[in-house]
């Protein structure tokens, strides 16, 4: 370490130690101030007032992040989901499941950016031939109107990315193939396994490890089905049958939350993809409508990022990994075809 850095973290990093213990046996909210005035008293000699900021948001980050992994008492108070939460995110899916339904019946303009106005259709798919992806924040609406969501947040994004050279099979080939999803979505995804199996219809288990100032591991299930629509077309529907957060995660006294009474990070999931194998490759594009807690009073910075960032990352984290596993395997079977 330089010498101009070593006489400064030496008489900070003990303090350091101590917030994080001190966050371990307290609530964050509660402590946060007096920790903050502690360390500000701690660090005043230090000649550089600049760093001295610098030093106290680090200090108080470093200790929420490590507190909010190792101590449940740092957590938000656990969110329960409650049954007029379910029943607006049951309305919102049967709202949005029709209209899904309606444009794979029509079978034309499947992907959301054929819908858009022909100048800003055109450069989306300029923007897709560029290995760009497209996506898009969605909002189903009631007769017109937004739908409330009392004691929660309903998170709704679709996305395209087109895969060159690709063909529909390659897609369906890295989709279908959930026993290695723990290696094509990395980190985010870290077990995976297909539990049944009948024709193209999956019950399958994903263990999500997700991080946004805080770390957040859930159980999964799913229900999964895929259609073959027409060549070089097809669909698929996911439902999340189960979620669970895991406490404790690897260590010898992990064990699940109750589904329903726990952080409420992801109480629903579900999934609708596309494919069209077309202009020489493929387009695939995923929908996703997510319902997480809503954002505590006093808590939304360590609760908020999580739940509103989260959604949209993990979409562009999925599309991306889905056509670098997809171009893999392309070249994979170019090589031995």
């Amino acid at each position: 370490m330089p010498n101009r850095w070593a006489s400064f973290v030496h008489p900070v990093a003990p303090f350091l130690a101590s917030i994080r213990e001190e966050l371990r046996h307290h609530r964050l909210l509660g402590r946060s101030l007096a920790l903050r005035e502690r360390f500000r008293r701690q660090v005043r000699p230090l000649a550089d007032t600049r760093l001295t900021s610098s030093f106290l948001f680090a200090a108080l980050l470093v200790g929420s992040v490590s507190s909010a992994q190792s101590a449940p008492a740092a957590n938000p108070a656990p969110a329960k989901l409650r049954s007029e939460t379910v029943r607006a995110f049951d309305r919102y899916l049967r709202l949005t499941e029709e209209r899904n339904d309606t444009e794979l019946q029509r079978g034309s303009a499947l992907l959301w950016v054929d819908a858009l106005p022909e100048s800003q259709r055109t450069l989306a798919h300029a923007a897709l031939k560029r290995s760009e992806i497209e996506i898009h924040q969605l909002n189903t609406l009631d007769n017109g109107k937004p739908m409330g969501c009392p004691g929660g947040l309903i998170h709704h994004w679709v996305g395209v990315v087109f895969i060159p050279g690709a063909k529909l099979d390659d897609v369906l080939g890295v989709l279908e193939d959930y026993d290695r999803q723990s290696t094509y979505y990395a980190p985010d995804v870290e077990r995976s396994k297909i539990e049944s199996r009948e024709g193209e219809h999956f019950r399958v288990f994903l263990r999500f490890r997700r991080r946004k100032v805080i770390t957040v591991v859930l159980n999964t299930e799913h229900d999964v089905h895929y259609f073959r629509d027409a060549p070089g077309r097809a669909h698929s529907r996911s439902s999340a049958m189960r979620i669970a957060e895991v406490e404790n995660p690897g260590r010898s006294d992990e064990r699940e939350k109750q589904p329903g009474q726990d952080g409420g990070y992801l109480w629903r999931m579900e999934t609708w993809w596309r494919m069209e194998e077309s202009d020489g490759g493929v387009y695939v594009q995923s929908e996703v409508a997510s319902l997480t807690r809503d954002i505590p009073t006093g808590l939304g910075w360590l609760v908020g990022p999580f739940v509103t960032s989260i959604p949209k990352e993990t979409l562009l984290f999925t599309l991306e990994s889905t056509r670098r596993a997809v171009v893999a395997r392309t070249k994979n079977r170019a090589a031995t075809g």
